[in-house]
């Protein structure tokens, strides 16, 4: 496994904020919505998302041959 970079680091703390600001902000004052009710589970369902998008950033380099480095 790499070591991720600060980008992706970014990506997951940015994500993992974003989740926390809709708990914040929109939430759910039933308590019967599973993500948005839980701070934590919003705060992490939105760093898995950064996490999601920070891999989906990443350069793939490919040799002239077509093959994966």
């Amino acid at each position: 496994m790499k070591k991720p970079t600060w980008k992706q680091i970014a990506w997951i703390a940015g994500g993992g904020a974003a989740g926390f600001a809709w708990y914040y902000f929109v939430g759910c004052s039933t308590g019967t919505c599973p993500i948005s009710s839980n701070p934590y589970i919003s705060t992490g369902y939105g760093a898995l998302m950064g996490v999601l998008v920070s891999g989906s950033n990443a350069k793939k380099t490919h040799d002239p041959t077509g093959e994966p480095r």
